[in-house]
């Protein structure tokens, strides 16, 4: 996955007054960092004649942009990833109400908001290692603070976005106590202190650093359509679950965007959030990068999700993701989660 440097993707050299205030011109702000969104990009050009002008860069360095920008920024739509950095750019009060009969038709509600949209999903798996954890022991994500596997989990730092919003997840769904309780467990089993990204814990329980871990189902998929030897062996070591099948279902977090507030192309901008949610652009959210569709029945042809099968997924609305995000870091800090 080659990270196109923040803030400099795609060049706004264009952005004249004159050429703003054009529909056939539609400029994106993107956290999204994945080549294969390429193919989207331009198939949503191919279609409709719009032209898209595109800034990547970190979430939190687009947002401030945005806000420094105020009445006069150019951008149009806000697009990332994780339903806490959708929400920070709603405290801003950067996006527009977000009013479009297809996206209420075609996204089920509780991955909506007045605001944005989620437009594909990604699921929090448990990954345990075949020789050391057995799969019934892991079932659930209040498995994993059970004394037995002392010594055995590994996790990213629990600052980052997507550990906060699976425990904001648990607030949501059991309280503080129990969400405290639980975040304590996890500290009490680490392996190691938390460090590197998913796919750093994927390859740890797989070397036998760690018994099991927590991470997105995406990074799986990616190792499991690998030609790549070294990626062939870890898959071959690790075993995969989908937490929760008994309960309320296995977390999943969503991508997504939304129209900002003085977006000079708006009409371009509901446009292309439409196009998000339209089959074929749903199907390369899954078949281009390993996530989920969030329209029902649109057929995919992933043979990596296809092997980690159907699964019942968490439908918490993301907004109560958002809602507790704060006091999941409060949590996870006086666990000692770092």
């Amino acid at each position: 996955m080659k990270l196109i440097p923040a803030l400099i993707a795609v060049t706004l050299a264009g952005f004249g007054n004159a050429a703003l205030a054009q529909e056939k011109v539609l400029n994106l702000y993107s956290a999204r960092h994945y080549q294969t969104d390429e193919a989207l990009y331009a198939n949503f050009t191919k279609a409709t004649g719009i032209k898209i002008n595109r800034i990547e860069g970190k979430e939190d360095e687009l947002l401030e942009r945005i806000k420094n920008e105020g009445s006069n920024s150019p951008a149009d739509v806000f697009l990332t990833v994780d339903a806490a950095r959708l929400a920070k750019a709603h405290e801003l009060g950067l996006f527009a109400p977000l009013a479009s009969a297809v996206l209420e038709k075609r996204v089920p509600a509780h991955l909506r908001t007045e605001d944005w949209a989620a437009f594909s999903t990604r699921a929090r798996v448990i990954v345990f290692n075949k020789n050391k954890v057995k799969a019934e022991d892991v079932q659930n994500y209040a498995d994993l603070a059970d004394p037995k596997l002392k010594g055995k989990f590994c996790s990213r730092s629990g600052s980052h976005p997507y550990n906060l919003s699976l425990m904001a997840s648990v607030i949501s769904h059991q309280g503080e106590a129990r969400a405290e309780q639980w975040a304590r467990g996890l500290v009490a089993n680490f392996a190691r202190s938390p460090k590197g990204g998913d796919t750093d814990q994927i390859k740890a329980v797989a070397a036998g650093e760690c018994g099991v871990a927590i991470s997105n189902s995406y990074y799986v998929a990616r190792l499991m359509r690998s030609t790549k030897p070294e990626d062939i062996k870890v898959v071959e070591q690790i075993g995969i679950v989908w937490p929760d099948q008994a309960g309320t279902g296995t977390h999943i977090n969503v991508s997504g965007g939304g129209v900002m507030k003085n977006a000079p192309n708006k009409a371009a901008a509901i446009k292309f959030l439409e196009y998000l949610a339209s089959d074929d652009a749903q199907r390369y959210f899954a078949d281009g990068n390993n996530e989920w569709p969030v329209v029902a029945n649109v057929k995919v042809d992933n043979p990596a999700l296809t092997k980690l099968g159907k699964f019942k997924a968490d439908t918490l609305p993301v907004n109560n993701l958002a809602m507790y995000q704060a006091k999941a870091q409060i949590i996870f800090d006086r666990a000692g989660f770092k």
